[in-house]
């Protein structure tokens, strides 16, 4: 329907056109010179007539003279009218054109395909909704997809039609259409648990760390609505144990075995996940181990008395993550590193990969450098707990 009211615009935008190149020519008088003559010698003559003047008369035969001298002694042959048949190929031309450039810049092949495919929609959406029904092809999925865009355009508010075009897209393994047809159906019911967990399944799958921050918020706020929920539990865990939240993941996992019955098949496969994410969070925690060693200059001139300051600061940021304090001893001093000298709630000294390790050596017992203080700094290297990290206190501040 739409492309036969396409078509018959603009056939009849042609046709108007094609007129419209008729208008100038179809008027077949002319005006000759010697009517034009006539009317000026009239129109003065007149005017002559209304002077009292003496010299009237000379006047009258002077414009009588010229006149004469300016009109043909042989009448202007009549101008056959142009034939309307030569504008016939501008015609012609002007509609190859028009056909052309519609021909070029419309695919009618896709444009019959999307009508097809929009005439399809409702018995395609039939067998999705019928479990006896037999499986939508890779093919007839993407053609669904096509005609559920087509019907939101009209019904922008249909959460269930969002929804289902973002399971294409899942199906599809299109992140974009998923994500996008997921977050418009969370804004319209940003209070249904359904939506919402749609939503944030595509976000903590995504590449984009803002992504999983929002998914990982979304999955929180529902699991505190509905703690029961299995769905909501299972995406919480895999959150969790992707972001390196083993502690996270394991809690959400012993919840779900709570909640699921004694012979639920699930339970085998939640509790083997359990015992990986401890055995990961016992490979994390441990600790890192540290070699303190002195240079021979700080050997000669350091105090007998004094604080070790130990501090940890990851690549990201110059904020220390961890720090530990212990009065001087005997060097070399080797000591060990855990998430319990952490500076911040929820800090994790486990979560960093690589950094560097600063030592000061204090005379007053304070953590800031002053002036005599002795100092040492690692390279930036990988934090590996089953080897120590060497540093050497070889500079002094001035």
């Amino acid at each position: 329907m739409t492309l036969t009211l396409l078509i018959s615009a603009i056939v009849a935008l042609l046709i108007i056109t094609a007129g419209l190149l008729f208008v100038p020519w179809s008027g077949n008088r002319s005006v000759s010179r010697d009517v034009l003559n006539r009317a000026f010698y009239q129109s003065r003559l007149r005017e002559l007539e209304r002077e009292n003047s003496a010299e009237r008369e000379e006047m009258v035969a002077e414009l009588q003279h010229n006149l004469l001298d300016d009109i043909p002694q042989h009448s202007e042959s009549a101008q056959k009218p142009l034939s309307r048949w030569v504008l016939a190929p501008g015609v012609a031309a002007l509609v190859i054109v028009s056909v052309g450039v519609f021909w070029k810049t419309v695919d009618l092949k896709k444009v019959l395909e999307w009508q097809e495919v929009t005439r399809q929609t409702p018995e395609l959406l039939n067998r999705v909704m019928d479990p006896n029904a037999p499986a939508l092809t890779m093919e007839e999925m993407a053609r669904l997809g096509l005609g559920l865009r087509t019907r939101l355009q009209d019904e922008p508010n249909n959460i269930e039609g969002w929804m289902m075009l973002g399971r294409i897209g899942m199906a599809l393994n299109n992140a974009t259409t998923a994500t996008d047809a997921f977050e418009h159906a969370w804004k319209l019911a940003p209070d249904n648990i359904d939506a919402k967990l749609d939503y944030a399944e595509v976000l903590i799958r995504s590449s984009d760390q803002n992504d999983n921050q929002l998914g990982d918020k979304l999955l929180r706020e529902a699991v505190a609505v509905s703690h029961t929920n299995i769905r909501a539990l299972s995406l919480l865990a895999f959150s969790s144990f992707e972001q390196q939240r083993f502690g996270d993941a394991v809690a959400a996992w012993q919840m779900m075995l709570r909640v699921l019955p004694q012979n639920d098949k699930r339970r085998a496969v939640i509790e083997r996940s359990i015992a990986q994410a401890e055995a990961q969070t016992s490979v994390d925690n441990a600790p890192l181990a540290v070699k303190i060693t002195l240079s021979p200059e700080a050997q000669q001139n350091m105090a007998a008395n004094g604080t070790v300051f130990v501090t940890v600061v990851g690549e990201s940021s110059p904020v220390p993550v961890a720090v530990k304090k212990l009065p001087v001893g005997q060097f070399p001093m080797t000591l060990k590193i855990d998430d319990s000298n952490t500076m911040m709630p929820g800090g994790s000294l486990s979560s960093l990969h690589q950094g560097w390790i600063k030592v000061h050596i204090s005379q007053d017992g304070t953590p800031a450098v002053q002036s005599g203080d002795w100092v040492g700094q690692s390279a930036l290297i990988k934090f590996d707990p089953a080897h120590p990290t060497e540093v050497t206190i070889s500079s002094r501040q001035p």
